[in-house]
């Protein structure tokens, strides 16, 4: 289980090492451009989700139990590309979820 720690306040955010690397990729390509965007997630607890405000200028760290390097999944980084481009910022899914259902 990594973590991401995000502006050195607050707990850092425990997410599995396989989807904190594809986080990792679609966010670091996004702050190297100076684009700054939401990140959102459902709580472990399954009543609530939360949203941070990720930009360029906030410190932002990820901490990975794994020493190997995972291989990524192109297919799913395509979506969270495609999810932080839009207005809704990322919305962190699982790798196999299908995000094709009409947001309402």
């Amino acid at each position: 289980m990594g973590r991401l720690i995000y502006d050195h306040i607050g707990p850092a955010v425990e997410i599995d090492d396989r989807t904190l690397a594809h986080l990792q990729v679609v966010i670091t390509t996004k702050l190297r451009r100076h684009e700054s965007f939401t990140l959102s997630w459902t709580r472990p607890d399954e009543f609530g989700r939360t949203t941070i405000w990720i930009h360029p200028a906030i410190p932002v760290k990820f901490d990975f139990d794994d020493a190997e390097p995972t291989d990524l999944n192109r297919a799913w980084i395509q979506r969270l590309v495609d999810s932080a481009n839009n207005g809704g910022g990322i919305i962190l899914t699982g790798e196999h979820e299908d995000t094709s259902a009409p947001v309402s």
